[in-house]
């Protein structure tokens, strides 16, 4: 426990320019402390103390406006950065070297059984804002931009943004024209059904002027 709290330390020095030292961290920052207490209170959930394991996430939730399910598996060296409204779910799975910004959602799309929440691999940077639902893979090194709603696999080394998210980068190279990810398909399918009727009010007319 001490030594992936030594991680999570080095992780938010690493990630963050406002640190100024290692204490700092320790004593005032709300991730270190959300994953502090997440540790406590999976050890408890693994020697099936589940109620416990519970009640210490919502202590913990209460103290550091992080809400982490007991049960989800987080690596050491994982920085949560402000953390304010990150949600992770129970079979989430995050690994070393993952950054997470506030109002983060990592969650499931219902009510299914099994593994239900993401795994976050190696590397990863989830924006703020972000909300990545469903048991798949976010790959090493992925980017997922601010305010982008994921529901499917990500590639290692990809950007994506966008609601739904989309894959517009991979390893930097541009992959996707976003002026085009920029249509609304409702509109577009609002115009369609003008063009529909208008053409049948044509054939109206035809059938009227006979």
């Amino acid at each position: 426990m001490f030594k992936r709290l030594r991680a999570d330390i080095n992780a938010a020095k690493l990630n963050d320019p406002a640190a100024r030292s290692k204490f700092e961290i320790w004593l005032t920052y709300s991730g270190v402390k959300a994953l502090s207490w997440h540790r406590y209170a999976n050890f408890l959930y693994r020697i099936k103390l589940k109620l416990l394991a519970r009640i210490t996430s919502q202590f913990a939730k209460w103290l550091t406006g992080i809400e982490i399910h007991p049960a989800a598996k987080i690596a050491g060296g994982v920085f949560i950065d402000h953390g304010a409204g990150v949600v992770i779910g129970e079979t989430a799975e995050i690994e070393e070297g993952v950054v997470i910004y506030q109002n983060v959602t990592l969650g499931g799309t219902g009510k299914e059984k099994g593994k239900r929440h993401p795994t976050i691999k190696k590397g990863a940077i989830i924006s703020a804002g972000a909300k990545v639902l469903g048991g798949f893979t976010v790959g090493e090194y992925a980017k997922i931009g601010a305010g982008a709603v994921v529901l499917k696999e990500v590639p290692s080394y990809a950007t994506v943004v966008g609601v739904p998210g989309r894959v517009v980068r991979i390893r930097g190279e541009k992959i996707a024209d976003l002026e085009q990810e920029k249509r609304d398909p409702i509109v577009e399918e609002i115009c369609s059904l003008r063009e529909k009727v208008f053409e049948l009010e044509e054939e109206i007319k035809k059938l009227q002027d006979r």
